[in-house]
């Protein structure tokens, strides 16, 4: 298979149109079609439903191979980049928006490293980790929740490792005035039946958290799009429903209520490409140095 006709058919596939992905892969659309139409030829089975642009059966299988073979053809390029670039001052550091509480101490830990020109980027948590493995920032700070003794849910790509840097208890963040508010702490159980607020860009998805810690299914009454975590507050105050944060990110107005009988932490990991010198490396060094930073239980993992 072309690896070029897969990253075609994989941004009709996020975009779900034919002439916005034709835009920004900057082809004409008729060439766009031409790509799906020898993909599909390649197979020999129907990938994409045209009106409307919706994935087959099939469709669905191979976008379930081909995002990953993109992801690491691009690491790949990335990593070679790497090795034959020159040093630099210059660092591009992605941040998940559980990990904001982290900015100021990137910024100043960065400045004691060695960079002159920082650029911070607030992207969801599995898009810090791709950032991180195609080369588009040097470094990543991921925060998302995970039983405590279980690995955060990441891209397997070779060349990306994670440092631990912080880990803080993961608390169901109600209103004041909340009937659990007062409570010492609220079972998984006891959470079943309650309004969620869902923000999987910000957090992560709460299908997916039930899927990998053993909470229950939650019902879901608000979906939150975007990196904004000052709207979701918004929401949890108004008592528009519950959602799951660390401790840090509980404000005044809010009340983090522990779980009780399920060890759910939010984990931030420092995220670098193997083998990182010159700036990179200081960074991450000042970063699990740095005593503003309480430092996480465990060691250096890699994923993979």
């Amino acid at each position: 298979m072309d690896t070029r006709l897969l990253r075609t058919f994989c941004t009709i596939a996020r975009l779900r149109s034919f002439s916005a992905a034709a835009r920004e892969l900057g082809y004409t659309q008729s060439a766009v079609s031409q790509h799906v139409v020898a993909l599909e030829s390649d197979l020999g089975t129907t990938l994409l439903g045209r009106r409307p642009v919706v994935l087959t059966e099939a469709g669905e299988r191979l976008l379930e191979h081909a995002a990953p073979i993109l992801m690491r053809l691009d690491a790949a390029r990335a990593d070679v980049a790497r090795v034959a670039a020159q040093p630099t001052s210059r660092l591009a550091v992605g941040i998940a928006p559980a990990a904001s509480a982290v900015a100021p101490v990137v910024a100043r830990q960065a400045r004691r490293a060695g960079v002159r020109d920082l650029t911070l980027r607030v992207l969801p948590p599995v898009a810090v980790a791709e950032a991180v493995a195609v080369g588009d920032v040097d470094v990543g700070v991921v925060a998302a929740p995970a039983v405590r003794t279980d690995p955060l849910s990441l891209p397997a790509v070779s060349s990306l490792r994670a440092t631990p840097l912080t880990e803080s208890p993961a608390l169901v963040a109600v209103p004041r005035d909340h009937p659990i508010a007062g409570r010492p702490g609220v079972s998984p159980p006891d959470l079943a039946d309650a309004r969620w607020i869902d923000a999987p860009e910000a957090l992560g998805s709460l299908d997916e958290l039930c899927a990998t810690t053993g909470l229950p299914p939650l019902r879901v009454a608000v979906r939150c799009t975007g990196v904004d975590l000052d709207t979701l507050r918004r929401l949890l105050v108004a008592g528009e429903g519950l959602a799951l944060l660390p401790a840090e990110a509980i404000t005044p107005d809010l009340v983090g209520v522990p779980l009780v009988g399920l060890d759910l932490v939010y984990r931030s990991e420092v995220l670098h490409r193997r083998e990182e010198d010159g700036v990179v490396a200081a960074l991450v060094a000042a970063l699990v140095a740095a005593p503003e930073v309480p430092s996480a239980p465990t060691g250096p993992r890699r994923h993979t």
